[in-house]
């Protein structure tokens, strides 16, 4: 971003951001992300996981789709900058995907859950506290997150009771974040995103001015 003030020119530059966005299971989150993935203008990083592949989901476009055994062979060589355990299976985000882009000045968006943005915020890392800006999608009600979750048909009666009631532990956490998005229609929650990631990229602090001599 180039500009000039008196006979020289100068730069601005900035480091990446990690927008993570949370939200309970069935709101919309990974809808979102797909939409918010059609723009080239962050990546999105991949998280590993050891549960099974969802009928259209591709193994390194949607996820790692990684064993036990491989799942913690990488947390032992310390490859994840977070990992937790959801609704029975692993699921973790690769370190140096993430730290790489941001060391680039390019933004990195992260889908994970509660669990795992609390893992990230209490990170010590000075480059990760400053560049995080964490997102709840939180469900108008609860009533409506079971409706969600019903209509993507991929979870059984016995599912669907156990990630409600994770879900209704997990919209208690709302405050814990930057930002609440209250979820409406798919567009909406796109706009609003849209509008933070504009935001935050035009915060002072996360500019810094080189002079180009």
């Amino acid at each position: 971003m180039p500009f000039a003030t008196g006979e020289k020119a100068t730069t601005f530059r900035r480091e990446g951001i990690l927008f993570v966005i949370s939200a309970p299971s069935g709101t919309g989150k990974s809808t979102l992300c797909e939409n918010l993935r059609r723009t080239p203008d962050f990546i999105f990083s991949i998280s590993c996981t050891t549960r099974k592949p969802r009928p259209g989901e591709v193994d390194g476009e949607d996820y790692f789709f990684l064993d036990e055994k491989q799942f913690f062979e990488k947390v032992a060589a310390g490859e994840f900058l977070e990992y937790a355990k959801v609704h029975g299976c692993w699921y973790g985000t690769l370190r140096r995907t993430a730290l790489e882009a941001l060391s680039k000045g390019t933004d990195v968006l992260l889908d994970i859950d509660v669990q795992g943005a609390k893992n990230i915020r209490n990170q010590e890392d000075a480059r990760l506290k400053s560049a995080l800006v964490d997102v709840f999608i939180m469900p108008p009600t609860l009533a409506e997150l079971e409706r969600r979750l019903r209509k993507r048909g991929t979870e059984d009666e016995k599912e669907i009771a156990r990630r409600l009631e994770r879900g209704r532990e997990e919209m208690k956490a709302w405050k814990e974040f930057k930002y609440t998005i209250l979820s409406g229609s798919m567009e909406e929650d796109l706009t609003k995103f849209r509008a933070i990631m504009r935001a935050e990229r035009y915060l002072s602090r996360r500019l810094t001015l080189y002079d180009g001599g």
